[in-house]
């Protein structure tokens, strides 16, 4: 805040001069020397840069052992720095407990690819990822503060689980089926955890996010699901296993959010529940319409009409309108493959654009006015 502002703030009646005064001395006190730190930030950069050089240019002469034996040195260093002073360092700043957990979960990360480079080993990418997983997301989830370090904790899970599934042929064994439903529905159940936490830890922001990309999560493979049936993307549905697989990971998105509805019992809690419900719900009937395109729409419809209600009771503006101007994206995908042959005329083309015209306006004028005021985040 500028000594200007607060001036002008003074100067139409908005604040008195006790409260500029104290204003000014605190902005004072708290004042950033942007320009100097723009110059160690300069010069910091530099050095990195000529660092990296040095070592690039010298890579092959530098024994593998002894790059991976610095490597691990600053893991280590940077994850002793984190617990020994994280107290302190989030007192004077959360961002670097969060910055000093992502750069030490971020090397973790590279570790493993250090290893196969010195020792030419190479493995499937979920493997490698489990680990990182199973060794650096308990450090995140106990010491992240912000998004990079719940992105990072949600995002490689769901990597890791998508690329197991990929790398495996689930064939007809019922078994292996309901394995791979099982392992791609897992990181919604993040969502439980982050509403659980979230109201029993000092770092609610961090586990808000874990819960937001979780909800993500759960409502993109809905809506995935949704575009692959109007495509007839899955194919053949008579396979018991199949569907076995498909009810299984439903159910268990379901069950997901029946813990969120518990873990947070209130409004905005409940609906978060109600839309990964909804989300699990819409697998099986998406598996079961493939290749009808009308029904595959009407149920991407019903899903995203349903989070759109959910925003409004749950006060979530942004949902909102993402909400609205999907669907109207949606409706004028349907337009097109409906009317295919139509668009081939020059008259199909100017219905088109004068339908496509009207949908982004309608929505728009929807998201304006019904949007809610920006209150609680999902």
């Amino acid at each position: 805040m500028s000594a200007r502002k607060i001036a002008e703030w003074h100067k139409a009646g908005l604040i008195d001069a006790a409260t500029r005064d104290r204003l000014l001395a605190h902005e004072n006190a708290h004042a950033r020397p942007l320009l100097l730190w723009a110059v160690w930030g300069i010069g910091a950069l530099a050095i990195g840069l000529g660092l990296v050089s040095l070592i690039a240019a010298n890579w092959e002469d530098i024994p593998g052992p002894l790059r991976l034996a610095v490597h691990f040195a600053l893991i280590a260093g940077a994850v002793a720095a984190l617990f020994a002073r994280e107290e302190r360092l989030a007192a004077r700043s959360p961002w670097a407990v969060e910055a000093l957990a992502f750069v030490a979960a971020a090397l973790g990360l590279t570790f493993f690819g250090h290893i196969g480079q010195v020792y030419q080993t190479s493995s499937p990418l979920w493997q490698p990822l489990g680990a990182w997983l199973v060794l650096f997301a308990p450090l995140l989830l106990l010491t992240g503060r912000g998004w990079p370090t719940a992105a990072l904790v949600v995002i490689g899970a769901v990597w890791c689980v998508w690329d197991y599934a990929t790398s495996r042929d689930g064939g007809v064994q019922l078994a292996r089926q309901l394995w791979l439903a099982a392992v791609l529905t897992a990181p919604v159940f993040f969502a439980t955890l982050g509403a659980w936490a979230r109201t029993r830890s000092a770092r609610e922001d961090f586990w808000c996010d874990i819960e937001e990309l979780a909800f993500a999560y759960a409502v993109g493979s809905a809506s995935g699901a949704t575009v692959i049936a109007a495509w007839d993307g899955f194919g053949t549905r008579h396979v018991a296993g199949e569907w076995a697989s498909i009810l299984l990971a439903g159910a268990l998105a379901a069950l997901a959010g029946i813990g969120v509805v518990l873990a947070r019992p209130g409004i905005s809690g409940r609906m978060t529940g109600a839309v990964i419900i909804g989300a699990g719900a819409s697998l099986p009937i998406a598996y079961a319409i493939s290749g009808a395109t009308v029904p595959a729409a009407l149920l991407f419809f019903a899903l995203w009409g349903g989070i759109a209600a959910a925003a409004l009771a749950g006060n979530w503006r942004v949902v909102f309108q993402i909400a609205v101007g999907l669907i109207a994206i949606r409706l004028i995908i349907l337009s097109f493959e409906l009317a295919g042959d139509l668009l081939m005329s020059g008259f199909g083309l100017i219905l088109s654009g004068v339908m496509i015209l009207a949908v982004s306006w309608a929505a728009v004028r929807v998201a304006r006015r019904f949007a809610p005021h920006k209150g609680e985040p999902a």
